[in-house]
């Protein structure tokens, strides 16, 4: 039996993706603003479900869920490698904006070292 209630099926104001549109991203939840990343759930949970047990996996802590290896969060049922990989995408970029890259005089290094 399907207990589904796909994310399609509920009010356009509770809905991820218009929510963020309509009243910005600060207004989400942090499965909200996963499930967007995620794009769909599986057929017995929507993606705001799965975001869900995928943070409390980690009690919460996204930023425990932000140092899975993709291999880590395939093991999640309904999180394939094109999922997993836009994840660890998102969270590098995340690392990456919170600590830039600082830039290194360039050296050239000796032929051999």
């Amino acid at each position: 039996m399907n207990t589904r209630f796909p994310i399609t099926r509920w009010a356009p104001d509770d809905r991820p993706r218009e929510k963020l549109v309509k009243f910005g991203h600060k207004s989400l939840t942090s499965s909200e603003l996963l499930a967007i990343l995620l794009g769909s759930g599986t057929p017995n949970e929507s993606a705001v479900m799965l975001a869900q047990r995928m943070l409390a996996q980690y009690n919460n802590h996204l930023d425990q869920l932000a140092q899975c290896s993709v291999e880590e969060l395939c093991e999640f049922h309904g999180v394939g490698l094109a999922k997993a990989t836009c994840f660890a995408a998102a969270f590098e970029l995340v690392r990456r904006h919170k600590h830039p890259p600082q830039p290194h005089s360039i050296q050239q290094q000796p032929v051999g070292f």
